[in-house]
């Protein structure tokens, strides 16, 4: 079999080797719990202390506002239900995007049938929050504002800034869910107003099962998981030393080789942009041209189901992910491409590729020519594109 060409780093990433060799100690060497006294688990306490350092310092925060967490939809669950119990004296109203992660979405939900009351805000065509509708849609009774950093299908970056400014200038807390932007953008939460912030390992290199949730110091957001007095007597649970030590390990890595892997990163996603685009009639770019991530490539076919399309390419050894949510058993297209106006039958045949610095420009390449042969063929098969071709002579 040939090598696989791993196009779906949005979705996961290889744990790096350098990662998994700072782990690897804390299996089998260093495995003592780190809330005992003797000197086993103090190894373990100072590797995990360690970790939160390396965290605050890339965030420009202090370790004692980094509490672990599995991953992130623990985070985004913990920020966003703590802080509605904590804060409901105020108000029940919370206002996000209608293109968040269904880690909020659906938590979302679940606070609305609590009796919250939430505010959806549009996106424009490419993805981005409108700022005016934001601070318009902001009340007395409002408690939090969570827009995500980055669009994990579209790749666009949201002005984080500016949000944080208007959050702050209204007293109302922001989180914003950095679970795909961190690790691939710089990111400070003090310049940006952010009060808390949620990321996850498994997406920059790291291992799957954790993440962190950062809460600014004043913030009242009560435990999530209650038992011991773990993370501050916040997050109740025997740390996951090996899955912190791996995450801490990723997040040195990710911040050391920032600047080439995004220079890498936006080179080859441009390229194969510019190819698809160039060579594939009928078919469009989602997100952003420029304020996207490094690595992000959406472009929607025309006459093509997205399901189609990844089986063909999962058959030439092509790992993606499709726009559309058909692939989890759904039958509606993906809500983030509805929002920035698609229409149903255009969103469905969408095609998500992230790279990663280990890809070359040959896999690109390669992948693009197979992309042309696969929606060809696909097309050729649709009656809908068999009609529109004579319609159009």
């Amino acid at each position: 079999m040939e090598k696989i060409i791993y196009l779906d780093n949005a979705a996961t990433t290889k744990t790096a080797s350098e990662v998994v060799e700072a782990m690897l100690p804390y299996f089998t060497e260093h495995y003592g719990n780190p809330s005992s006294i003797y000197s086993l688990g103090s190894e373990s306490k100072r590797a995990v202390m360690e970790a939160r350092e390396t965290i605050a310092d890339v965030l420009g925060t202090a370790a004692n506002e980094i509490y672990f967490t599995a991953g992130g939809s623990e985070s985004d669950n913990w920020a966003l239900k703590a802080t509605a119990d904590a804060y409901k004296q105020k108000g029940k109203h919370i206002i996000t995007s209608r293109i968040e992660h269904h880690a909020i979405l659906h938590t979302c939900e679940y606070l609305e049938q609590k009796g919250y009351e939430i505010t959806y805000v549009d996106v424009d065509e490419h993805g981005i929050v409108k700022l005016d509708e934001l601070e318009k849609a902001i009340r007395p009774d409002t408690i939090l504002i969570s827009i995500m950093y980055a669009n994990n299908e579209i790749g666009s970056i949201q002005p984080v800034k500016e949000i944080g400014e208007i959050a702050s200038a209204h007293g109302v807390l922001f989180h914003s869910d950095a679970v795909q932007a961190f690790g691939q953008l710089p990111i400070n939460v003090d310049e940006c107003h952010i009060d808390m912030l949620s990321a996850s390992g498994h997406k920059l290199n790291g291992p799957k099962g954790i993440g962190f949730l950062y809460i600014r110091k004043g913030v009242k957001i009560r435990s999530f998981v209650h038992g011991g007095q773990q993370e501050r007597a916040r997050r109740a649970g025997t740390e996951n030393v090996t899955g912190i030590v791996g995450l801490g390990a990723a997040v040195k890595r990710a911040f050391r080789i920032m600047e080439e892997k995004t220079a890498k990163e936006i080179q080859l996603r441009d390229h194969m942009i510019q190819r698809i685009l160039t060579e594939v009639p009928y078919c469009r770019l989602n997100g952003d041209e420029k304020k996207r991530l490094p690595n992000n490539v959406n472009i929607s076919f025309r006459f093509v189901e997205g399901e189609s399309l990844l089986i063909k390419l999962d058959m030439e050894g092509i790992c993606a992910s499709s726009g559309s949510a058909c692939t989890s058993g759904s039958l509606d297209p993906s809500h983030v491409l509805l929002a920035i106006g698609l229409p149903h039958e255009i969103a469905h045949g969408s095609l998500r590729l992230t790279l990663s610095e280990e890809n070359t420009m040959e896999e690109i390449d390669k992948t693009v020519d197979i992309i042309k042969e696969i929606v060809a063929y696909l097309r050729n098969m649709s009656p809908l594109y068999e009609d529109f071709v004579k319609k159009n002579k």
